[in-house]
């Protein structure tokens, strides 16, 4: 088996493996989770995630840049490029008085890039969408039965994605992307008792969703002289409309069954199926500009999603089309920085970044007085981040190839605007390694 037939086979092999692993994620315990698709992820890889997540505007020959798949033409005819990504987070929740923490862990994504034809490359890769994984509860009470009512949520949805892009006219690149788009969901409300040895009730709600997703990308750069360009991006992601089947279903346990996996239930109180229930995902715009020099590299972008009325089956939250979703706006800002990228000094050949994002949240929650019970109508929240990272350079003496390990440190901040909701704090710790290999050249030998 020759060099090339074994990179491929590997190359399928750990794809395949880390779709396993992608889909057994859990990455957030976020309670927002419980409400439509989940806590949404950014489409930013390794650097571009220290750089507050832009991704427009990015062009560049050594990084993976699916979030504009016109990028995937700025590659030259004999490099691959291999993009992994993995983090470490703490979250604090708190609702004023009391906090919890959480940590996770994550293999965040794998992209892979490599050229086609002349001004043409293409890309291949794991993405997360959304991520669900909360546990929160309360004590209540019936009459005289005390009760632990806990609700739990599993799932997200992950896209395995393959975009090529052309760029037919000098510095005018134009690409697409493909992707499957797959999720189990699960939400469940369990009642416990605490003054009585009665049976522990779990109503479950589940559903799965399987679509393919489109990505169109555009990007412009005008060159202002040998060091220094600007790039214009912009992305549509047209609406999806999908259909899944919705589970419902009522048992008593005798003991938790979260505690006990694999525990049958003592009894099935009712079990129902919604078949054909509507779902969508909405139309994404986004544009962004990036300045950059041989030295020194800055850009800003915009996202503009229209959430607002899209479909999703009421049984999941009580919640109607006019109420559940706001169109979400997001901006992002970056830089990156490097002393001197040609310099024999290592320090000297680190790059700098950092990056700041705010966006609104497109789930509203119904927000009710924890003491008396009263509803006080719908709410949100905001979300801020600042992000801080480094990437330190890597040679490849044989072909002059850059590689790069980039460690990234984020924090953001869920601010909802009631004082009854939880506020969030995540710490973020990122790790990715950017490969660059030379696996087109044809050696020639005397």
């Amino acid at each position: 088996m020759n060099i090339k037939k074994k990179r491929f086979f590997l190359l399928i092999a750990f794809l395949t493996i880390t779709t396993v692993i992608f889909a057994q994620q859990v990455g957030s315990n976020s309670p927002y989770g419980r409400y439509g698709f989940g806590v949404l992820s950014n489409p930013s890889l390794g650097a571009s995630e220290a750089m507050g997540g832009i991704s427009y505007g990015l062009r560049r020959s050594q990084q993976v840049n699916p979030g504009n798949p016109a990028s995937y033409s700025e590659l030259d005819s004999l490099t691959f490029v291999f993009d992994l990504g993995v983090s470490a987070h703490m979250s604090r929740m708190s609702d004023g008085i009391n906090s919890r923490d959480f940590y996770n862990g994550n293999l965040d994504y794998i992209a892979l890039q490599f050229p086609l034809l002349r001004n043409m490359g293409a890309s291949v890769g794991l993405l997360p969408y959304s991520k669900v994984g909360y546990n929160f509860g309360n004590r209540r009470s019936l009459s005289d039965i005390q009760y632990l009512e806990t609700y739990r949520g599993t799932g997200g949805l992950s896209q395995i994605y393959l975009g090529a892009a052309w760029e037919p006219i000098k510095n005018i690149s134009i690409g697409a992307n493909i992707s499957y788009l797959f999720g189990n969901f699960s939400h469940s409300r369990v009642s416990t008792p605490v003054t009585s040895n009665a049976l522990i009730t779990e109503g479950l709600n589940s559903f799965t969703i399987r679509e393919l997703k489109y990505d169109f990308g555009l990007q412009y750069t005008y060159p202002i002289d040998r060091t220094r360009s600007l790039t214009f991006g912009a992305v549509y992601s047209p609406q999806i409309n999908t259909k899944a089947d919705v589970k419902s279903s009522v048992f008593n346990f005798t003991s938790d069954p979260y505690q006990s996996p694999g525990l049958d239930p003592v009894q099935v109180i009712s079990s129902d199926t919604l078949r054909g229930e509507s779902f969508q995902l909405p139309n994404t715009f986004g544009a962004g500009l990036s300045y950059q020099t041989d030295k020194f590299l800055v850009g800003v972008d915009g996202t503009y999603q229209l959430w607002k009325n899209s479909a999703y089956s009421g049984q999941l939250d009580d919640l109607t089309d006019d109420n559940r979703y706001n169109d979400l706006y997001r901006i992002n800002a970056g830089v990156e920085y490097v002393i001197d990228p040609y310099s024999q000094n290592f320090f000297n050949r680190i790059r700098f970044r950092g990056g700041l994002s705010y966006s609104n949240s497109y789930i509203n929650v119904s927000v009710s007085n924890p003491e008396s019970g009263q509803n006080l109508g719908m709410g949100s929240f905001n979300e801020y981040g600042i992000n801080l990272g480094i990437g330190l350079p890597f040679h490849d003496l044989r072909t002059g190839h850059l590689s790069l390990l980039n460690i990234g440190l984020g924090y953001t901040r869920q601010n909802p605007d009631n004082q009854f909701m939880i506020g969030q704090d995540m710490f973020k710790i990122s790790v990715n390694m950017n490969v660059n290999e030379l696996w087109f050249f044809k050696r020639q030998f005397n």
